[in-house]
């Protein structure tokens, strides 16, 4: 039995001079000394002790002029009302959906918070009710608002607006929730073809530029477009994508379309869209990208 071995020529790895800069945020464990004690306040997930400020969580820094907070990577995902958020329908109940959202609890959304198909707006009747498997059954992925709060923490959905419902033709990566960036939109139509949909929860849809179809079309075109066979390319440019978000993921660098962007941009230079799973490659375009926010930043 024999095994697949790859061997580089030293003048072929990647140049990880980059890293000199120390451009990758910095990971600190429970415990870990952060900074002194005198010239910072103490932020969630720090503590004080022996005139030091430490780390009483697993995460990466964030700083806010004196403030300094570790944010955890490995935690549920904690919603505010007008989050978006990428979910997945676990059970059809009486006039409501139970949804998987990355959350301590199931998230609801109610009958009453959905477009039903034509997008006329009219009480839900009875018949509507029995129909619900129809418009979104189980296995079902979606998008939605968090429209509020309940007692216990759990979260109300709704899908009212046309860029939210159902989801199709895509592929869905999760992310720890603490490395998405919350920006006024979650929606993006990328340069290379592909339509990301960033969920606040960790749960990141990639698909076939849109075109804002969901707004445009009418339901039988969009059917019509779920039907459809997605072509090599755009199935290449997805998974791209996918590889350079595990390729940020993996440096703990935060995500939005701008380090997304420059990922794929990085990418470029490896044929292959298997070779950006190499660790090494990873590394690399984090670097790249990392270095490439970082000049923006200082102009």
């Amino acid at each position: 039995m024999t095994g697949h071995v790859s061997i580089r020529l030293a003048s072929e790895r990647v140049n990880h001079s980059v890293s000199s800069s120390n451009v990758l945020p910095r990971f600190y464990t429970p415990g870990e000394v952060i900074t002194g004690t005198q010239d910072f306040m103490r932020g969630h997930g720090t503590y004080a002790e022996d005139d030091c400020l430490k780390s009483s969580v697993a995460g990466v820094m964030q700083k806010v002029n004196k403030l300094i907070c570790i944010r955890p990577l490995k935690s549920r995902y904690v919603g505010e009302i007008g989050d978006v958020v990428v979910g997945r329908i676990l059970e059809v109940q009486q006039r409501r959906w139970k949804v998987e959202t990355n959350s301590r609890l199931d998230s609801v959304l109610q009958l009453s918070s959905v477009n039903l198909p034509g997008g006329e707006l009219r009480r839900r009747s009875v018949e509507d009710e029995q129909m619900m498997r129809m418009y979104l059954q189980e296995g079902d992925l979606i998008s939605a608002e968090v429209q509020s709060l309940f007692s216990d923490g759990s979260l109300s959905l709704h899908t009212r607006s046309l860029k939210y419902g159902k989801l199709s033709q895509g592929t869905l990566v999760k992310v720890f929730p603490s490395l998405i960036k919350r920006r006024k939109n979650h929606f993006h139509n990328l340069l290379c073809g592909v339509s990301i949909i960033i969920g606040n929860n960790g749960f990141i849809w990639i698909s076939p530029l849109m075109q804002d179809l969901m707004i445009e079309e009418s339901k039988d075109e969009i059917n019509n477009y779920e039907s459809q066979s997605v072509s090599k390319s755009d199935r290449e440019a997805m998974a791209r994508v996918k590889n350079c978000i595990l390729a940020l993921v993996a440096s703990k660098m935060m995500l939005d379309d701008t380090s997304i962007m420059f990922a794929y941009e990085e990418s470029l230079k490896y044929d292959s869209v298997k070779d950006l799973l190499d660790p090494e490659a990873m590394l690399d375009i984090a670097f790249l990208t990392q270095h490439k926010i970082n000049n923006i930043m200082d102009e």
